[in-house]
């Protein structure tokens, strides 16, 4: 299948932290490479936020302090695979491995696991009554530190999680200036301040398919631009908070927040096993109802400019923005 792309499709961002024993982008050969960091992601505050090189994983690091954030692990979904005749062993072992290799190379302090831990959403599978335990026990014992905040598959995850995890609320929790919400809901106000927020639940995928009708599926990462006036607005009328002019004006009063027009780094599953919705969807079939009921309120109010959000792979290569490439359809 031979793709034809502009040229910036072609260039790695060369501050993706590499892990070893990974995939590495040397054995790409793209001609051209974009600073990370000159993209928006070194903070005011001397934060850096930056994808980790060929893993579904993101670090933010502030005076040598590392925070490792990774989202949507779905534990248990194994259940439903088999109800369906798909019988797949329990991923708990290879996800703790994946994030042991993953920590012992970036030694980091603290972990969130952004939402969706579980699978199962408003009930507790019994087969989630062993590997969300097992999977908290042995995350405990390589890093100390573990944050929840909670997604809509995170029902009753409580029970199953020792004492020692610190559950947030669902939405979300600062740290350092970097918000940090699942996105099946409204972020917390406070989360209006931040210089940059970090979401997940989408679980973006681009799928390619050539005239054959063969496919390639691959899993993204998005970032893109927040309208501060938009997300203020909808947080306010969410709140049930009236106001006339300009939100962000009003989101100060009520909220006590400057708000800013932050940059979003919409992140992939963890867990490569789960399906994706194609960011790619092209023009003619739109995106269905369920698919926006699915987005979450934020996506679906338009405070983040999701059309014109850029799409890099696990390497860095940089595909396009989501607009751009809907119009390449599949």
């Amino acid at each position: 299948m031979t793709v034809l792309v502009h040229s910036r499709l072609s260039c790695l961002l060369s501050n993706f932290i590499p892990i070893q024993g990974g995939v590495t982008s040397t054995n790409i050969p793209f001609h051209c490479r974009i600073p990370f960091d000159t993209r928006g992601v070194l903070l005011e505050e001397a934060v850096t936020v930056k994808p980790i090189a060929d893993q579904p994983a993101l670090l933010l690091e502030k005076d040598g302090e590392r925070v490792l954030v990774i989202a949507d692990l779905h534990l248990g979904w194994e259940v439903t695979l088999a109800r369906q005749g798909i019988h797949v062993p329990s991923q708990v072992p290879r996800l703790l491995e994946k994030l042991r290799r993953i920590i012992q190379d970036t030694s980091p302090k603290q972990i969130v696991l952004l939402g969706d831990v579980k699978h199962a959403v408003a009930k507790v599978e019994l087969e989630e009554w062993k590997y969300v335990p097992e999977f908290f026990e042995g995350l405990a014992e390589i890093i100390p530190t573990i944050h929840v905040v909670p997604g809509n598959h995170d029902g009753n995850l409580e029970p199953l999680t020792p004492p020692s995890v610190k559950i947030h609320r669902s939405p979300g929790l600062v740290m350092w200036n970097v918000g940090l919400f699942h996105g099946h809901a409204w972020p917390s106000p406070n989360l209006l301040g931040c210089s940059h927020l970090v979401m997940g639940h989408l679980h973006p995928v681009v799928v390619f398919k050539d005239p054959l009708g063969f496919s390639i599926t691959k899993q993204v990462w998005v970032r893109a631009k927040t309208s501060g006036q938009k997300l203020a607005g909808g947080l306010l009328k969410h709140q049930g908070v009236k106001y006339e002019g300009d939100p962000t004006n009003k989101a100060r009063k009520e909220f006590g927040v400057d708000v800013v027009d932050a940059d979003c780094t919409i992140m992939p599953s963890f867990n490569d096993y789960l399906g994706g919705q194609p960011i790619n969807r092209n023009f003619s079939e739109g995106w269905s109802e369920l698919y926006r009921e699915y987005m979450g309120p934020v996506l679906r109010s338009g405070a983040i400019d999701f059309e014109n959000g850029e799409a890099y792979l696990f390497d860095g290569t940089f595909l396009g923005v989501v607009h751009d490439l809907r119009q390449l359809g599949q």
